[in-house]
């Protein structure tokens, strides 16, 4: 018979520890709180999704940050992950959970995936500059090293995340809220100082002015407050859920997901079929 695993270990000896949830027959437990006295009633979602990720309750002055960036990143009208889950329910009105299911599988490069793409650019660079980065408030040396950062980028022919809006094209309202909301709370650390610089400093790189768009705002300040940078994203899918069951009310009181399918079915034109070449 051959050897066991080295670590194995028999069903009656497992353990899975956990500091998350647990139950006993007399109460349940979260975060070695006793959730009915000591959570319900008294910790609100968002200051609970912050803690439970880092096993560490945060600030009141982080909770209104993070609060922040959920309530800028839930919903933006008409984009493709809400249309996607109305015309899920118009579908499978059965299956709510499908029509959310479907609405968070959009978000990707395009829509929501920015705050990650930009908190791990961001945190690349501040991570280089060791255990000293210069003072928030010594702004030519981080335009140093945001030109240097831009510099680099280019020659490389990397896209700056973050930089640019298909409409807000003076400026994303929710970049400068967010930054005033961090700094008001002492939590303007050096994601944001960096990525503040960046839009002060790109246009003598690329040749034209872009605004910091509020997904990577977000993604910058998400970075500062200690969030674990592979979970960025499922934050924005945090809050683009609380939108997306928004859009999902809003089909039940007033759908709209019949009309754009029959708009689509009416003007789809047939054409002819176009093999892809074959490859040399």
């Amino acid at each position: 018979m051959p050897d066991e695993p080295p670590h194995s270990t028999s069903p009656t000896h497992a353990s899975y520890p956990t500091a998350l949830g647990a139950s006993d027959p007399k109460r349940i437990t979260l975060l070695g709180q006793d959730l009915a006295e000591d959570i319900m009633g008294s910790v609100g979602f968002g200051e609970l999704a912050f803690w439970l990720a880092t096993q560490r309750r945060p600030s009141p002055g982080e909770t209104r940050v993070f609060e922040a960036v959920l309530a800028a990143l839930a919903d933006h009208g008409f984009t493709p992950t809400a249309i996607v889950s109305r015309l899920t329910y118009l579908s499978a009105p059965d299956s709510v959970q499908g029509a959310l299911a479907a609405g968070l599988l959009g978000g990707g490069s395009r829509f929501l995936g920015v705050t990650e793409d930009t908190g791990h650019f961001l945190n690349a660079v501040v991570t280089s500059l060791g255990d000293a980065p210069p003072s928030p408030d010594d702004r030519p040396a981080w335009d140093t090293i945001a030109l240097r950062t831009l510099q680099h980028s280019r020659a490389a022919h990397q896209l700056i995340p973050g930089l640019g809006h298909h409409l807000h094209k003076e400026g994303d309202p929710r970049t400068r809220r967010l930054m005033d909301i961090a700094r008001e709370e002492g939590v303007f650390g050096p994601h944001l100082t960096l990525f503040e610089a960046i839009g002060r400093t790109h246009p003598s790189v690329l040749g034209r002015t872009l605004p910091l768009n509020g997904a990577g705002v977000c993604g910058a300040a998400l970075a500062d407050l200690g969030l674990p940078l592979p979970l960025l994203r499922g934050f924005a899918l945090l809050a683009r859920t609380a939108g997306l069951i928004g859009q999902l009310a809003e089909e039940i009181r007033t759908p709209v997901a019949r009309d754009i399918f029959a708009s689509v079915e009416q003007h789809s034109t047939p054409i002819p079929p176009t093999p892809d070449s074959p490859q040399e």
